[in-house]
């Protein structure tokens, strides 16, 4: 079909975010969606060489803002399930990795095309219940970013593979892009259907296998993803979908000779604990593993006297509120001139408590519940604490209940501490702490921010004077991998925005861009000599 002929790929583009206005077409299917999906209780198996694999291991599925209700069951597994995972991936490694990276290509193409046609109200739906998320969040983030990622994906890695190395007279260089040699593991959070669905496909669309092991919380959007990889003609074994505990699988995964990568989106501690593992076990692998992985945050949003105040406003209610806060980018501390603090107190604390909050299937809701108890109670005792010390006060929210489902409120703590916990460590959740500073010390409180936090993820200033803007900027040159000026630090998009920060933040590989792809391949350069020399004397070796 292709073999001889250069292809281009389709050119790359961003999916257009639908509006679920009423009446439209696309909110009548989704509505439609959610009530079949909540009408019947599915049994999920875990995916192991395409085979669906069941155990006596059934776990209920709720919904996080729906605890009386129950979605359905997925299977645990166990150790030996991961063994048998690796052992379908290797199977299949050279069928797959030989595969010409064209058809390759059209398969994650058709995946793109499925889940922003088809499968666009199922997976949207799916990732509702299963993660508490409104309509527009599982829109952005289900739908058009993980349509997104296929798409560039594919493109990215077409211009891979057409960078090549200069040829000298008389010889013809080449780079080959191999895949990595064994299979890489996957880990994936619960916070985003389309990291859980780029994870494991960014490797495997460069010719990698792939163990998926995604998190208990997020089972029922990734079982979704699973029936789109299988539709488009994913062959079996490539990626395989297992659903047992983090130490179970890192036990078997860690120690295998054949592990070659490990892509990973989660906690910082979890990320830390894994790379010394690695490192433990680094003489029983036939190569050096390739560790990509983004973790936390302590997202700040930045304000100079010169920013408007219902710019920073609003700034701060999406960028800290939106999906409950549950997000790697959320901003979750904020530095205000005291200039500005009064009318912005007021404004801010009037829109926070405006915040409809439930069901995502009421559409009218700005918020849902955060994603299970364990994340709840932390949350809670927070905000108890911050009640209960004397450098802090809560002006907004600070209530929660779960009796039906885990719900807190939007909270926003101000601290005369700028070093108060919840202004240094992550809680990923619907709370912001504000420090107030005085107006004339800008150039020190940046310093301040700065050295606040280990993290280094996502970070906004808002000013409208250049000179502060450029200070800032240049001051917070590590603070942030993703950098935004007069927006909130929330809602990069694939294409545009490449995502990753350093520090305690990750590797910053850039899921969504080309650095990331780079990381599932291996080059190995090849040289041809057309004419090869015949004698091993060289001009100077001659006699006078």
């Amino acid at each position: 079909m292709y073999q001889n002929n250069l292809v281009n790929v389709p050119k790359a583009y961003n999916e257009p975010v639908l509006e679920y206005r009423p009446g439209s077409p696309e909110r009548e299917e989704l509505k439609k969606m959610l009530k079949e999906l909540k009408s019947k209780e599915v049994e999920i198996p875990m995916v192991i060489g395409g085979k669906e694999v069941k155990t006596d291991k059934k776990i209920a599925i709720h919904p996080p803002h729906d605890l009386n209700h129950t979605l359905g069951y997925y299977y645990r597994g166990g150790e030996e399930h991961v063994r048998q995972a690796i052992d379908a991936a290797l199977s299949v490694y050279d069928k797959w990795s030989n595969m010409p990276w064209q058809h390759r290509a059209s398969i994650f193409l058709k995946i793109a095309d499925l889940i922003s046609g088809p499968y666009r109200a199922k997976l949207n739906a799916a990732t509702m219940l299963g993660q508490s998320k409104t309509v527009h969040q599982a829109e952005i983030d289900a739908a058009a970013e993980l349509a997104d990622f296929f798409r560039f994906n594919v493109e990215y890695m077409s211009q891979i593979y057409r960078e090549q190395p200069n040829s000298a007279k008389g010889m013809w260089n080449l780079m080959e892009h191999r895949p990595l040699e064994g299979f890489v593991y996957a880990l994936t959070p619960f916070n985003f259907t389309s990291i859980a669905g780029n994870l494991p496909t960014s490797p495997a669309m460069m010719g990698n296998v792939v163990v998926w092991k995604c998190s208990n919380t997020q089972v029922y959007s990734a079982s979704v993803l699973m029936e789109i990889f299988r539709e488009a003609g994913l062959p079996d074994g490539v990626i395989n979908l297992v659903f047992v505990s983090g130490p179970v699988a890192g036990k078997v995964v860690m120690t295998h000779p054949d592990f070659a990568g490990f892509h990973f989106t989660g906690s910082t501690g979890v990320f830390q604990q894994i790379w010394r593992t690695i490192g433990a076990n680094i003489e029983k692998y036939k190569t050096y593993p390739r560790i990509v992985g983004e973790t936390g945050g302590k997202d700040f949003v930045m304000v100079h006297k010169s920013a408007d105040i219902d710019e920073v406003v609003t700034a701060l209610v999406r960028g800290a509120f939106e999906y409950q806060g549950q997000k790697c980018s959320a901003a979750s501390r904020a530095y205000i001139p005291d200039n500005l603090w009064p009318e912005l107190k007021e404004k801010l604390v009037a829109q926070t408590e405006s915040i409809k909050m439930g069901d995502p299937e009421d559409f009218t809701n700005f918020m849902c519940a955060v994603i299970d108890e364990a994340s709840f109670d932390k949350l809670s005792m927070y905000i108890d604490n911050a009640k209960k010390d004397d450098v802090t006060e809560i002006i907004a929210g600070g209530t929660y209940d779960k009796s039906k489902g885990y719900f807190i409120r939007p909270t926003i703590i101000v601290t005369k501490d700028p070093h108060y916990v919840t202004m240094e460590e992550e809680l990923f959740g619907p709370v912001l702490t504000i420090y107030v500073y005085e107006a004339d010390k800008f150039e020190e409180t940046l310093e301040l921010l700065d050295n606040t936090s280990p993290y280094g993820l996502t970070g906004a200033v808002f000013a409208h004077d250049r000179y502060a803007i450029r200070l800032a900027t240049d001051k917070l040159r590590h603070a942030a991998g993703n950098f935004y000026i007069n927006d909130k630090p929330t809602g990069a998009v694939v294409g545009q925005q490449p995502f990753g920060g350093s520090r305690a933040s990750g590797t910053n590989d850039k899921a969504g861009s080309i650095l990331n792809l780079l990381r599932w391949v291996t080059p190995r350069t090849i040289k041809e000599t057309m004419v090869p020399p015949k004698d091993y004397r060289y001009p100077f070796m001659e006699a006078e």
